[in-house]
């Protein structure tokens, strides 16, 4: 992620009290999640201010180096552990932790900042969310994966042990195969997450169960949390 290139915000209403820092997929930007918004009709409950930033451009290995946003580059597609660059998620937490600290600086402090993230943006939400150093609001993980366990493993964060996290995934994943979602959940959990899991009949992509069930339990942390 460059700095040069400014996050879209949306806010709920004024003087949001709560932040969601949404990333994109593999290959797309921050706008494919803006129409997210309106769709989580939270206008009645807490204001919350969602940030979508913009992985930065760079040559993937796996796409025969076709130059696409990403958050990091990715060696191989095979197997059930992809190979990945761990210098470049690396350097993709410490750009989120960058995007905390604003929201911090804003007045809305960690424990109300939830991240979240679809696909490659799902595997940063878990990667920065169980390894940052102050308790966040929540996880959000949408047809995610743990790209390395032992990043996380090496890095972990006590502040986020019990951190609720939503995830997700697709029965009919062909993209992310579901055992990857599976692994990730199984991962979290022997960390001790209480994380909520769901699957539906779906691609790599959202439906609208998925929305409403994200709907009710985002409802559900802003309200403990206010």
């Amino acid at each position: 992620m460059t700095d040069q290139e400014p996050a879209i915000e949306i806010e709920t209403a004024p003087d949001p009290e709560f932040a969601v820092i949404l990333m994109h997929g593999l290959g797309a930007d921050a706008n494919d999640f803006v129409p997210l918004v309106p769709e989580l009709r939270l206008q009645d409950g807490p204001a919350v201010r969602f940030v979508f930033p913009n992985a930065s451009a760079i040559p993937v290995t796996a796409n025969n180096g076709y130059v696409m946003r990403a958050w990091y580059d990715i060696l191989s597609f095979e197997g059930i552990n992809r190979r990945v660059d761990e210098a470049g998620i690396e350097a993709s937490c410490a750009a989120i932790r960058r995007l905390i600290a604003q929201q911090n600086e804003r007045g809305i402090p960690s424990e109300r900042v939830f991240l979240a993230g679809f696909s490659q943006g799902g595997a940063m939400t878990y990667t920065a969310g169980f390894t940052h150093p102050d308790r966040l609001a929540g996880l959000i993980v949408l047809s995610g994966y743990v790209p390395s366990q032992g990043l996380i493993d090496a890095g972990f964060s006590e502040a986020n042990r019990d951190t609720p996290v939503f995830a997700a995934h697709g029965t009919f994943d062909d993209v992310l195969p579901i055992r990857l979602g599976e692994e990730a959940r199984d991962f979290a959990r022997s960390k001790g997450s209480p994380l909520d899991w769901s699957t539906y009949p779906m691609p790599h992509s959202v439906c609208i169960e998925e929305i409403e069930a994200l709907r009710a339990w985002l409802s559900a942390r802003l309200a403990e949390a206010s």
